[in-house]
Formats: C-alpha cells, structure tokens, sequence
C-alpha cells in the first residue's frame, strides 16, 4: 500500500501508522514507518539529500545508516565537530523487521542484519556503556529504506536554503516505491524494482552478458 505525505509517495509495508513520531523510549513496530533525524557535516548532508545515504562500514550495531529518533542525540554529530559545521537532517524510515539491542555484547550486536532483522534499535537508559549519553538509537542496514524528507537544524539560514533546494531537485527526480530514484538496468534498459538489480547471465553462444528480462539477444559474434 502506497500512501502520500507532503507530496512525498511513501511505502508503507504493513504498518497501521505510517509516518509517525514515537517517543526516544517507544519501541518501534515492526513494518512500521517512522520520524527519525541524522546529523551530520555540511559537505555530508549535501552528498546525502543528491544521492542518498551510504552505509557505514561498521560501528556500535555494525555496517548501517545510524539515527536517531531523538533529534537531541542526533545534535551531537558528527563528533569533534563545532556547531557551524552540523547538520540534522529529518528522516521518513521504513524499519521493517526491528530487532531490540539493550545490552553490551548483545549476541546480535553486530549480527542482526544477517539473522533476517532490518533495523536494531537502542533503546534509551538500557545501561549500555557504548551508549554513555544514554540516547536512543538506531541502525538501518538497507538505505533505501531512509529518505530525506528535511532539514531540521541548520549551522546558517543560507546553508539551510541551499539544502532545502537541493532537496527539492531531488524530489522531483523519478523515484521508485518507497520514494527512491528508479534505476535501470543497464542490458535490458528496463527500470528496476527499489533499486534490485536484474539478474545477469553470459550468452552461451557468443559469452555477452545479458539480462535474464531481455526479451531478445543477438549474438555479436559472426558465424
């Protein structure tokens, strides 16, 4: 089911309450889609709203985009960096499968995303000593389930203009479900579903590769 928020087209893979704002201690539902905020540079925040998050390579919960719900949290990044060079950016994120991480070497700590979870989920005041703030967070394995939906602080009103322009170029680019740039592929030239990339074989006859979605092939090889 597709649903719309601000012009923004969003998809909602079984949650009753898409777009919500839970409190830093409510507990994400799985499917659910939620408000969360990510801080970061200025040269970062530009990169993120034109092409979209990369994953870490690792960290507290390992590789993943890392946020959090409280924009409190989100305030203290990037670390060593002064005011005039932080950014928040306002998330729509869809959680899908939440596994809760509330200890220190929890046995899915940095497991998670391969035991079938989307999200791991930090809850506030759980002890945790990498967590010494005591803040709510949470890490999302796929980033295409994130999309920049704002900027919730900015370092100047000018910087933040620019953001907001360049979010709203972004927007008006073709996007996909969940609110993602369609890509194509490459052999077929058909557009891919979220981002999937087509499955691609080697022609048996003359070794081009070719996507399985190719309707017809000719060999480049003369007989």
């Amino acid at each position: 089911m597709a649903t719309s928020f601000s012009g923004w087209e969003v998809v909602d893979d079984g949650a009753c309450f898409p777009g919500v704002m839970l409190a830093p201690a409510q507990k994400p539902q799985n499917k659910g889609i939620y408000k969360m905020f990510h801080g970061t540079s200025v040269a970062s925040a530009r990169a993120i709203v034109a092409g979209g998050f990369q994953p870490s390579s690792g960290g507290m919960l390992g590789k993943g985009v890392y946020m959090s719900r409280d924009v409190k949290k989100a305030s203290n990044y990037p670390y060593l960096s002064t005011s005039s060079n932080r950014v928040i950016l306002e998330l729509r994120v869809r959680v899908g499968r939440v596994k809760r991480i509330d200890k220190d070497n929890h046995p899915l700590q940095h497991t998670w995303s391969s035991n079938g979870y989307n999200t791991a989920w930090v809850p506030p005041n759980c002890g945790m000593k990498s967590v010494p703030s005591g803040l709510e967070e949470d890490c999302v394995f796929d980033p295409k389930r994130v999309t920049v939906v704002g900027v919730a602080k900015a370092p100047t009103t000018a910087i933040e203009k620019e953001l907001q322009q360049l979010l709203a170029k972004a927007s008006k680019q073709p996007k996909g479900k969940g609110g993602h740039r369609k890509d194509v592929c490459s052999l077929c030239k058909r557009k891919t579903q979220q981002g999937a990339h087509h499955i691609k074989q080697k022609c048996w006859t003359c070794g081009q590769d070719i996507c399985i979605l190719t309707s017809k092939h000719f060999c480049q090889r003369k007989p």
